[in-house]
């Protein structure tokens, strides 16, 4: 029998700064994790505003920008077709985007089980045919028969999606319910079912209703953590739509707006600018590492919110 493979620690895979995120501030670059919350508390229409996003370029709830865009594949297992494309219309109109080109692919089978293998192989060779960037799963409990609360059995399922999100380097997002009477619970440990549940997470989202106010709170493995965040539905004409609110300290608690990303540094320094900036002067004024100046110019070209031309860059429209 040999060895198990090893490496000395300076030897380990570095990941380049500007591959942290797949949305900044908001869910890591292929990562796994729960989107979890009480009922009512607009769960799916979180997860469908990270796929429009994600498929868009467009900010998620109106303020947190994508790092990276691409293809999204959904399973809405309990909603009807038609509830989920009036959703996305609506989030698409909020978002300022075309509904039509949106790169979002939505599985129609009725059932998928991720306990059964045959189930499993199946959304693997969707999943192959179709390299999302991201893979939405609503909710995780129509998506098994097993016991959540018995880590033993909980465990194979979520491992076999995290070796899915390994394979094929795409971000996992799974919708889930928060347990009854856990109101005041810690956010991740009100999650129904094992803490295998809450530990899978590499980005974990949670809405919780504070009387009238919903509160978004974002728990990252590897950067900080964001708590109390206001989050509210509103109407686009007779769509609806998720948005962050500005911090509200009217019932004592203060919270913080998300840092600009890179992204925005970059569209702040082309607003200032009477004319096209070439990317040494755009380095400059960012204070950014070339390599995610890079990043975020690829990014907002593709979004249609930078042009360049022999001068340089510059916003649309500008």
């Amino acid at each position: 029998m040999s060895a198990l493979a090893h490496c000395r620690a300076n030897q380990l895979e570095q990941r380049p700064e500007g591959r942290l995120w797949l949305i900044e501030q908001l869910w890591a670059d292929q990562g796994v994790g729960i989107v979890g919350g009480e009922p009512k508390c607009c769960k799916s229409l979180l997860a469908l505003d990270i796929a429009v996003s994600v498929a868009s370029g467009a900010p998620a709830l109106r303020s947190f920008p994508p790092a990276q865009t691409g293809r999204v594949l959904l399973f809405a297992a309990e909603d009807a077709p038609h509830i989920v494309r009036r959703r996305l219309e609506g989030i698409a109109r909020a978002a300022g985007v075309a509904f039509a080109a949106l790169d979002i692919h939505a599985i129609t089978t009725p059932t998928v089980r991720l306990d059964l293998g045959e189930d499993q192989r199946r959304l693997e060779e969707t999943v192959e045919a179709l390299r999302p960037r991201l893979l939405v799963l609503d909710p995780f409990v129509r998506l098994h028969r097993i016991d959540e609360n018995v880590a033993a059995e909980v465990a194979p399922v979520l491992g076999y999606l995290r070796q899915m999100q390994r394979r094929f380097q795409m971000a996992v997002l799974l919708v889930h319910h928060a347990r009854k009477g856990a109101a005041h619970a810690r956010a991740g440990q009100a999650l129904r079912g094992s803490s295998e549940i809450h530990a899978w997470g590499d980005s974990n989202l949670y809405l919780r209703r504070t009387g009238s106010t919903l509160r978004l709170t974002i728990e990252q493995r590897a950067a900080p953590s964001t708590e109390g965040l206001a989050v509210e539905l509103r109407a686009c004409g007779d769509a609806l739509a998720l948005h962050l609110v500005e911090p509200d300290t009217a019932d004592g608690l203060a919270h913080k707006s998300p840092a600009p990303s890179a992204l925005q540094r970059v569209e702040q320094a082309l607003a200032a600018s009477l004319l096209p900036l070439t990317r040494a002067q755009l380095r400059d004024a960012c204070q950014m590492r070339t390599s995610n100046l890079g990043q975020a110019l690829d990014a907002l070209i593709t979004q249609g919110r930078v042009v360049r031309s022999e001068h340089g860059y510059q916003l649309v429209g500008s």
